[in-house]
């Protein structure tokens, strides 16, 4: 699709935006968005003719790309045929998606819970594993984020709950491994597992086993900067779980769907939690749908007990039509492999060149279509291009970096000092050569303040 160009056009949908449109996260008084006129694929472009290719997969969720005509077309059939009926009823497209996530999540997990989105798919994950427990509290890691929902948001361990942390949740943050940015004075990934597990345990201990209901985690943190765990450490959290009678949750909102080149994370590290947490890449952002993967035994707890929970729109036709045209897309095209092989042979390579020259790029770290790079001030110091949560005047070196992206058609996704290297899952090798040769230039712009 070639972009055609109407600045009038897309004034008046600017100004419509800046005179209603709310927008999360954020001073409405300070933000610019952009007007965007279409999408295809990898790239998407404004009123002005400018086209993008887009590194943020939209926020990580466009895993087949935009407007994929499969997807597109089962939702115009979908709607034509029944555009929307109540939860209580058994309606084709929510027992198929059901069915085909199902064939894919480990282990038992084969009852599927449906939601509006990933944050609720958290609220209900955590009350299922309260239910069932009988136990008050949850423990979650800093450097997560789970959602913007009340109890999502105290889950959270990034500043974005900070705002809204009423300090009675029932929430414990504690340490996850982070080797290059240890908590735990570790050398190797070996030591930062062991240590990162140590601290769990004390902190369950401490805590009172018998008051935590659940332990929330990230199968591979998403937007606090792609951390992938050290081999041993999930597998060393389902053995605490086991031992002290815990659910164990794994949120896989960002991770699941082809993102690390398996269907889910928690396929890389050969575990399968209590309940597993989805949404954005289970129909690549089209239609808003999450949820809630139940094992057995928890679904058992439900059996002759009603589950106190529900939501209007939970598997909702068009939703789940979409979700049903992208698995079967994914699998038909072999979308996940693609996200595995690019991944592997163009992107991480490209990006360690990357690093090797630039000295802004303190560490590469990622896997499948799910990268960051930490942008330092100084390699051998590790001290962040920008603070922490930095803002206004303190965040000029990434916004440069930023600037200096987008003026070489490449929209990055940035977070505090890291940008995020996550296109689309089908994102082809030329396009993800085009992409880095983007960064490469934008990296020039981040290296002007370094020390």
């Amino acid at each position: 699709m070639t972009p055609q160009t109407d600045p009038q056009a897309g004034a008046a949908v600017k100004a419509a935006d800046r005179a209603h449109v709310f927008h999360s996260w954020s001073a409405q008084e300070l933000i610019d968005p952009l007007a965007v006129a279409g999408a295809e694929g990898s790239y998407f472009w404004d009123y002005d003719g400018n086209r993008y290719l887009d590194f943020t997969s939209g926020l990580v969720f466009t895993n087949i790309g935009y407007q994929h005509p499969k997807v597109v077309a089962a939702i115009q059939e979908q709607a034509a045929t029944l555009t929307t009926f109540a939860p209580a009823f058994a309606v084709e497209s929510r027992s198929e998606a059901a069915r085909l996530i199902a064939e894919r999540t480990p282990g038992d997990l084969d009852k599927i819970f449906f939601t509006n989105g990933g944050a609720d798919a958290i609220e209900h994950a955590v009350r299922m594993a309260r239910i069932h427990t009988g136990r008050p509290k949850v423990l979650s890691a800093y450097r997560s984020y789970h959602g913007g929902t009340q109890q999502a948001v105290n889950i959270t361990g990034d500043p974005r709950r900070w705002p809204s942390d009423s300090g009675s949740a029932g929430v414990v943050h504690f340490w996850a491994p982070f080797l290059y940015r240890s908590r735990f004075y570790a050398e190797t990934e070996q030591q930062e597992c062991e240590r990162a597990l140590e601290h769990l345990e004390t902190t369950i201990a401490f805590e009172g086993p018998g008051t935590i209901a659940a332990i929330v985690l990230e199968t591979i943190p998403g937007t606090a900067g792609i951390m992938v765990p050290p081999r041993g450490y999930l597998a060393g959290v389902r053995e605490l779980c086991d031992k002290y009678g815990i659910v164990f949750v794994l949120d896989e909102v960002m991770a699941g769907f082809g993102r690390t080149g398996e269907w889910f994370a928690a396929d890389l590290f050969e575990v399968t939690p209590d309940l597993m947490t989805f949404a954005k890449g289970v129909n690549s952002g089209y239609v808003p749908l999450g949820g809630v993967a139940i094992s057995g035994k928890i679904a058992e707890t439900f059996g002759k007990r009603p589950y106190p929970g529900g939501l209007t729109y939970s598997g909702h036709p068009l939703a789940c039509a979409a979700a049903v045209a992208t698995i079967n897309v994914m699998a038909e095209e072999g979308v996940v492999a693609n996200a595995a092989v690019v991944g592997a042979q163009v992107i991480e390579p490209g990006l360690r060149e990357l690093a090797r020259r630039h000295p802004s790029v303190g560490e590469v770290r990622g896997v499948g279509m799910f990268w960051a790079l930490e942008l330092v001030k100084n390699r051998e110091t590790r001290e962040p291009l920008v603070p922490y949560n930095a803002a206004g005047e303190a965040n000029a070196p990434m916004a440069a970096f930023g600037a200096a992206a987008k003026a070489n058609g490449l929209w990055p996704f940035i977070n505090m000092n890291r940008t995020h290297v996550v296109p689309p899952c089908t994102i082809t090798e030329a396009e993800a050569k085009e992409g880095l040769a983007a960064l490469d230039a934008a990296l020039s712009a981040a290296d002007e303040y370094t020390q």
